[in-house]
């Protein structure tokens, strides 16, 4: 089974046994294309595609195969794919490329219950730490004892140097876009100028608890007011963003969950996201003020801890015209967009220049099962892809700048 037979839509998380399946096949079609193929110490699937010039700085694309609970069949799958289909291209064309081309299935790229994304290539860019593999799951599982019982050592995972010291020349990424702005403007391919940055945070309102019954309305110290507030709050603040600045409110949890009790003390999960610095900074100051002077009207105290997911990280400009041009000369419609989506490429960009290409999103539906891309716009983009990774295999080098 590729999915999780209880699971309404497609669910492959990673280290589930549905998820070492669409592993297994994703090495077998690896080798059916002619790749070497190698389980790396970070746990990603890498197959090569040798060059005629060994020891030049390599290429590298790829994507996920894993999957978010109830997810769909593109996110991912479409880069790991698509990478295949253009080796079976280049095969089939007695291509062959000056540098060796790296095709990779990342391990675990999409957020799981230890709250950490991207492990794969998060461990390649030498960004997994000993604390991460220390955390643990709702059922207090280490995540570096999941490691081990799917098979792969974590403390090789922490070191997992083998990127580092391969040279890399670039990375191109295709994915699907997993939001709407291709398809409202009926247009084919986007070109990614940058992947938003995601500041996150928990905050703890402490309010007090009394009977809900007994306490008058005038006399409360109510958490959930205080935290329902807030998530109004955070909402006008993503209203108020410049393009492609989100805000998003993404779990309350009752500290009592007594159904006759005030709350007394309630966890919200918020997130900020976008490419502006400056609006990422002032969001945060202004969440703070908002959420304090709303809490403190209901006689309520409120702790924040924040978290940086992403800094803010851009494609590499020369990777960007390539894939424009490659867009044009193959006579397709192009966009410049940002990801508002963290993706394995974040990871990359810290070794080498990094460009990624997407391709529509039906209604802009993403992680669900109603899911979809056209084949044809899939394979608008491999042909881009293959058209920037031959440009890319010419170029002597790419600035990241």
């Amino acid at each position: 089974m590729l999915r999780e037979p209880d699971q309404h839509g497609w669910t492959r998380q990673v280290f589930s046994e549905p998820y070492r399946s669409s592993r297994d096949l994703v090495a077998a079609k690896m080798r059916r294309c002619g790749l070497e193929v190698h389980t790396d110490p970070a746990g990603n699937i890498v197959g090569v595609l040798r060059g005629s010039s060994p020891g030049a700085p390599a290429l590298i694309t790829g994507s996920h195969t894993d999957t978010v609970t109830g997810g769909g069949r593109f996110d991912g799958i479409v880069g790991v794919m698509g990478a295949l289909e253009l080796v079976r291209q280049l095969r089939e064309n007695d291509i062959t490329l000056t540098r060796d081309l790296i095709v990779v299935d990342f391990l675990g790229e999409e957020s799981n219950d230890w709250g950490l994304s991207c492990l794969g290539s998060r461990s390649l860019a030498g960004e997994l730490t000993a604390a991460d593999l220390e955390r643990r799951d709702g059922q207090g599982q280490r995540l570096g004892d999941r490691y081990d019982t799917f098979g792969l050592d974590p403390s090789a995972a922490i070191s997992a140097r083998w990127l580092r010291n391969t040279p890399l020349h670039s990375y191109v990424e295709l994915h699907v876009e997993q939001g709407p702005v291709l398809e409202r403007h009926e247009t084919q391919i986007g070109v990614v100028t940058a992947i938003a940055g995601i500041e996150r945070v928990l905050a703890m309102f402490l309010g007090r608890p009394d009977h809900a019954g007994t306490r008058p309305m005038d006399d409360r110290r109510d958490a959930m007011v205080a935290a329902a507030r807030a998530v109004l709050a955070v909402q006008r603040i993503g209203c108020g963003a410049p393009l492609h600045g989100v805000a998003t409110t993404t779990r309350l949890a009752n500290g009592m969950a007594s159904p006759n009790v005030v709350p007394g003390e309630v966890q919200m999960r918020a997130e900020f996201r976008s490419i502006d610095t400056e609006w990422l900074s002032l969001a945060k100051q202004q969440v703070v003020t908002d959420i304090v002077d709303e809490a403190r009207s209901e006689g309520v105290d409120v702790e924040f801890d924040w978290t940086t997911d992403n800094e803010i990280v851009h494609s590499a400009p020369q990777i960007q015209d390539l894939a424009a041009t490659s867009a044009e000369q193959s006579g397709l419609s192009w966009k410049a967009v940002p990801s508002g989506a963290t993706h394995d490429a974040v990871h990359l960009a810290r070794l080498c220049p990094m460009g990624m290409i997407f391709v529509p999103s039906r209604a802009g539906r993403s992680h669900c099962p109603d899911e979809w891309t056209d084949f044809a716009d899939i394979a608008a983009g491999v042909q881009v892809l293959s058209a920037t990774i031959t440009a890319l295999d010419a170029a002597d080098s790419v600035s990241s700048a």
